[in-house]
């Protein structure tokens, strides 16, 4: 894929993930609206509660939702889809059983009940891993180490949720209190990840070579789409001194600061590759637009 077709398709990326969010946010909105109307509206009978649970459901959706869309512009963004199904599964199963006439219903309930069940619990488990997985591009040993455990250990919870219900209980089955005490271990292991890889990832910065080089390849922040041009978009994390902050911001003039650190490398790399002589059989250099960022906010471009 060439580099043109590779921006293109992260800008559709984004822009699919730009109108979910709008979409999310929107039924969330509608939804508190009818819940908040159900409240006030008068007697609260059936109707009204079936509404308020309505609302809650659309609630849930939309929360786990955006957890998973925070991913999808990513590599790993097959499991923010992935999530984003069983989510919408789980809804409608909610849906579904919220809204069915039990006085005269027949059917498969208890089939219905343990499809909510199990893809609420995938779409939990799934929105929970998608947070942390964006800590996947820090490259710090013990970070990486953390984040593998953690994800570890939100698969194995969500393992030992589902099969007793799978099972019908015949799964861990009667008197087995083990089962259930290494659920907990893997559960406290799971809030331990979830609470200090943040921490840690905020405090633990990449450690400069003892000759002053590169940094350490090991605790480097990670290159997503391995900075080739071929993936997705190289990810770096700048600490810029004061003076030079203070300059970005006077170049962005009030606009985006991204945007304008973006404006500033694209011509500083284009005022450096003019002046350098072109060898025989270079390749021409020419940045290539990104149709997913908005032009840069600043003044006099």
């Amino acid at each position: 894929m060439s580099r043109a077709e590779s921006v293109t398709s992260a800008g559709t990326v984004r822009g699919v993930r730009r109108a979910m969010i709008v979409a999310v946010v929107g039924a969330l909105l509608v939804a508190s609206l009818l819940g908040i109307v159900a409240l006030l509206g008068g007697d609260f009978g059936e109707l009204q509660f079936r509404i308020v649970l309505t609302t809650l459901v659309v609630a849930a959706f939309g929360t786990t939702a955006l957890c998973h869309l925070a991913v999808v512009t990513r590599a790993v963004r097959v499991v923010g889809f992935a999530g984003i199904v069983a989510g919408a599964g789980a809804a409608i199963c909610a849906l579904a059983l919220i809204w069915r006439d039990w006085a005269s219903a027949t059917g498969p309930e208890e089939g219905l009940f343990k499809s909510f069940v199990v893809l609420s619990v995938l779409a939990v488990s799934l929105a929970h891993a998608n947070l942390l997985l964006l800590l996947a591009g820090n490259r710090h040993r013990v970070i990486r180490a953390g984040l593998a455990a953690t994800l570890a250990a939100i698969a194995v919870v969500a393992t030992m949720i589902l099969l007793p219900v799978l099972t019908d209980g015949a799964i861990p089955g009667s008197g087995d209190d083990g089962y259930w005490r290494w659920l907990g271990v893997a559960g406290i292991v799971d809030a331990l990840g979830t609470i200090a890889l943040p921490v840690l990832a905020a405090v633990l910065r990449p450690r400069p070579a003892p000759d002053g080089g590169a940094p350490d390849p090991a605790t480097a922040p990670a290159q997503v789409g391995g900075g080739t041009g071929a993936g997705e978009p190289v990810r770096l994390r700048l600490d810029l001194p004061a003076g030079l902050a203070d300059r970005l911001a006077r170049h962005a003039g009030g606009g985006a600061l991204e945007n304008a650190a973006l404006d500033a490398i694209d011509r500083g790399l284009a005022a450096a590759e003019s002046s350098r002589p072109v060898a025989v059989g270079d390749p021409p250099t020419r940045s290539v637009p990104d149709p997913a960022r908005p032009a840069p906010d600043v003044p006099g471009s």
